[in-house]
């Protein structure tokens, strides 16, 4: 994928569009569903400039915990456990760093390890939330038993992340990869011309 500007802008409306649908899926209260983790995979694999490619997924993030903050019934900012939601995006995004030539394959493969990565380190968090004095809810517990039972209530979450991280990554490279391919045929006709 060739860096230039019409690439550079192509990249930003597809994850705009992305974090579009994490505040969707949020008021269809289909949670975890949203693309969030594909938008740093994306970003990651697309933006040329690492620091942006950063910036978008926390964006992304940021926007929905605003627009969920202000407009729902729901916390849009909750606790340290948030932070580690971030951090799992950040590593998402270093995730896609990797994702050279995407092929479908390779996109698939590294949306799941996407996936199971933001899974496993955004329930950390509730964990340890839940260590440092955060009420226990759920009655999760404390300690290791706590750390099992967190995951293992999470597991119904996974699938969703699974759902919404392949899909929208596929989406996501899939669009990108034919808006460039219109691209260099128009490039083409126009050099022909």
């Amino acid at each position: 994928m060739k860096p230039n500007k019409n690439s550079f802008i192509l990249a930003i409306a597809l994850v705009a569009l992305a974090a579009l649908s994490r505040i969707i899926s949020h008021e269809m209260q289909w949670f975890n569903l949203a693309p969030i983790a594909a938008v740093g995979l994306f970003a990651g694999a697309v933006i040329k400039d690492k620091r942006y490619a950063f910036l978008f997924a926390i964006l992304a993030q940021l926007a929905g915990d605003i627009y969920i903050e202000l407009f729902t019934k729901w916390q849009g900012f909750y606790g340290i456990d948030q932070a580690f939601v971030y951090f799992a995006l950040i590593a998402v995004t270093a995730l896609g760093f990797g994702l050279h030539q995407p092929k479908t394959i390779k996109v698939l493969g590294f949306s799941i390890s996407a996936a199971l990565l933001f899974f496993t380190i955004s329930n950390l968090g509730v964990w340890v939330a839940i260590q440092t004095g955060k009420a226990d809810v759920f009655g999760y517990g404390i300690g290791f038993t706590g750390l099992v039972n967190t995951y293992v209530a999470a597991l119904p979450f996974l699938k969703n992340t699974l759902v919404g991280t392949t899909v929208g990554s596929l989406v996501l490279f899939g669009a990108y990869h034919l808006l460039q391919m219109m691209q260099a045929n128009k490039a083409i006709q126009h050099t022909n011309a």
